[in-house]
């Protein structure tokens, strides 16, 4: 299965928990070591002490009580938007389950979801998915901040933060029940613009870097993981990686994991500014629409292409 992973590689870890976080402060620095990771790894990863450990231990009770539910109750969630309702018992991936949330950030989007899962309602998991939901997106936008600073074009900045909306993806991967590894999620580059994954002591998640290497990504409870999509790779026009992953499982335990997706809204085009393209950097995709380049993706032909990205509005 080529599970082979570098044992001398490891993400950069970036601090988000001083405080103040604001310019003129440790600003810089930290700017300059989300720059330098995102251009090397497309990812890092970040300690964020805003949401409480008490929160982030209650999302896994909360994940796991989700999941829990008869598969009936779980399949009532459904979306036209692919996979945004309930995503299980596919053979391809026996192991994966997902739901998708839309604006997890707003109160009501939670409560909706939770009044079809549970007719009486469930506030402790509204209150708990909606706030963490918001104080993640806080992470977001000072990230989405500092790239546009170290780019040079943060004139842009009120466009670009209000270009997104987010969505929270939760998900469950089984274990195998095995010694021998086992695919949990095959290898992809996310499509939008941001993702902050948190994730349980369940071992999984592998990065891959420019080289071809894999790197395995040991769960810390202190640390949220910060990728970036192709969406942002090609509004930078290629200056940020953006990092092939997937998930290997093996063992008993269940993965749990939750990432919140910073996603361009529908009829935005992403488009490189002017400024990060020249001679050094020659335009690399033509504008396009986000939700127009889903719906390419999840198509046959760009589940076959090798970049659905390149194949779609590859200059």
């Amino acid at each position: 299965m080529g599970t082979e992973t570098s044992p001398s590689v490891k993400l950069p870890v970036i601090d988000f928990s001083i405080q103040p976080l604001k310019p003129g402060t440790e600003w810089d620095l930290v700017r300059s070591q989300v720059r330098q990771a995102l251009e090397e790894f497309g990812c890092f990863e970040a300690l964020f002490g805003k949401i409480s450990l008490d929160t982030r231990r209650a999302i896994f009770d909360t994940l796991q009580e989700l999941f829990d539910l008869p598969l009936q109750t779980k399949l009532r969630n459904v979306s036209k938007k692919p996979f945004h309702g309930y995503v299980g018992q596919y053979p391809q991936m026996p192991l994966f389950e997902s739901m998708a949330i839309d604006d997890a950030n707003i109160h009501e989007n939670v409560e909706s979801l939770a009044n079809i899962l549970w007719p009486q309602g469930n506030p402790n998991f509204c209150k708990i998915i909606q706030s963490y939901s918001e104080q993640l997106s806080e992470l977001d936008q000072i990230i989405r901040r500092m790239i546009l600073e170290s780019l040079g074009v943060e004139k842009y900045l009120e466009e670009h933060l209000g270009s997104a909306n987010y969505l929270l993806r939760v998900m469950k991967y089984k274990g195998p029940q095995t010694k021998e590894t086992k695919m949990g999620l095959s290898a992809h580059t996310d499509k939008n613009i941001v993702t902050i994954l948190y994730q349980n002591q369940v071992e999984g998640l592998e990065v891959q870097t420019k080289d071809g290497e894999w790197i395995s990504v040991k769960p810390s409870p202190n640390s949220f993981i910060v990728m970036i999509g192709d969406s942002l790779y090609a509004w930078a026009n290629g200056r940020l990686h953006s990092p092939c992953h997937r998930v290997i499982m093996t063992g008993s335990e269940a993965r749990y994991s939750a990432g919140l997706f910073s996603i361009p809204k529908a009829g935005y085009i992403v488009k490189a500014p002017e400024e990060l393209v020249d001679e050094e950097h020659p335009l690399l995709f033509k504008p396009f629409d986000h939700v127009e380049f889903l719906e390419f993706f999840y198509r046959e032909a760009g589940q076959r292409a090798e970049s659905a990205l390149k194949t779609y509005c590859g200059v």
